[in-house]
């Protein structure tokens, strides 16, 4: 019999700009976490970002992070990701366009890979706001690669356009003023 995996600690980013973004969010998390395989150890705040790249005209995000511990390999938690991803109707047709569910895999412990199909640290997340001002909200003295991950937030070039989401009586997110 093979000893069981150890824990290791991943980053994960959500972001939702169609359909019901915030009740996405929270069922989301919900079925990320619904394995005994990850455990859910922290949530960060939902923030309401401005689509970074992608067509023009798509609505507002709702983000946020989550922190988990888990013994699937990288690989196998992209899967149950995807999977996560397509039982909330993610459609991918156009890069970076609106959808009902994003995750991504941020960072898997200390892992680094260069693999195409799973490159991580995830190879943009240093320099996308509406993921690095959530997880320093959630962990101030989050690291990304060593760096400080508030810092990185305040340098990057959408964190002007991120604001705290307040939920209305729908549940959905519209942004608060600071």
């Amino acid at each position: 019999m093979s000893a069981p995996r150890p824990l290791t600690r991943v980053i994960l980013a959500l972001g939702s700009n169609l359909g019901e973004r915030h009740g996405t969010l929270n069922a989301a998390v919900a079925d990320l976490v619904d394995r005994p395989e990850v455990r859910l150890r922290d949530v960060s705040p939902v923030v309401v970002t401005k689509p970074v790249g992608g067509p023009a005209g798509q609505p507002d995000f709702l983000n946020m992070v989550i922190a988990v511990d888990t013994t699937l390999d990288p690989y196998e938690l992209l899967a149950h990701c995807h999977a996560v991803e397509a039982a909330h109707h993610r459609v991918r047709e156009v890069r970076w366009g609106a959808r009902t569910l994003d995750v991504d895999i941020i960072s898997y412990g200390d892992l680094h890979s260069a693999d195409p199909f799973l490159t991580l640290p995830h190879p943009r997340a240093a320099q996308r706001a509406f993921v690095l001002y959530p997880w320093s909200l959630m962990d101030p003295n989050a690291l990304l690669d060593g760096r400080p991950v508030a810092e990185l937030a305040a340098a990057a070039a959408d964190m002007p356009g991120i604001a705290h989401a307040e939920l209305d009586a729908a549940g959905e997110g519209r942004e608060r003023s600071t």
